[in-house]
């Protein structure tokens, strides 16, 4: 493993190849896995995302999913972060991460996903309450990007569990507030 280096950027054809060397890399190995984030939103019918694609599993399988995952042809990096590890195919981005927003990636969380063929590969796709739930429990003062969210909100919001995503995020105002402008853009019915 190496230290981190942020590539100057990748094509979208090398980023869909990560992504589906990744799901292939770590399906073959038996590691089970979610597809997350925007890649799993747009998995679902949100917009296809260009930054990065994010996979989930359980913390216990980092230092085997790291082992595929080189094996595999990517170049595995230890960020300073505490909670993923990154991997780079031609200058491609997959973040791989163990714990979400600060909470385990669980085994229930990752049998909550449904196996969807994205890019040509079937794999398991993170329920979309739980990317939207992600998603919104993140924001705050420092990044609070609502321009991203209402697209996928929209693309997702038959697939999502409106009250079990409420009470996810009761604790968050940033959410909080996103769900409120989401009832008044009537994209949600109004909560009581």
């Amino acid at each position: 493993m190496t230290d981190v280096v942020e590539p100057a950027g990748a094509s979208r054809d090398d980023l869909q190849d990560a992504l589906r060397r990744t799901a292939v890399a770590l399906g073959r190995a038996g590691i089970p896995f979610a597809l997350v984030g925007g890649y799993a939103a747009w998995a679902r019918g949100a917009p296809e995302p260009s930054h990065d694609a994010d996979f989930a599993i359980s913390e216990r399988d980092v230092g085997r999913a790291r082992a595929v995952l080189a094996d595999a042809g990517l170049e595995v990096v230890e960020p300073a972060e505490d909670w993923l590890f990154k991997a780079y195919l031609r200058g491609a981005l997959v973040d791989v991460i163990f714990r979400m927003v600060g909470e385990p990636v669980t085994p229930q969380m990752l049998a909550r996903s449904d196996v969807i063929e994205v890019l040509a590969v079937r794999m398991p796709v993170m329920d979309a309450t739980d990317v939207l739930s992600a998603k919104l429990r993140v924001l705050g003062e420092h990044f609070c990007d609502f321009t991203r969210l209402l697209p996928i909100a929209r693309a997702l919001r038959e697939q999502v569990d409106w009250d079990r995503l409420a009470t996810e995020v009761r604790d968050f105002p940033f959410a909080r507030a996103f769900l409120f402008l989401l009832a008044e853009l009537g994209v949600t019915r109004p909560r009581v």
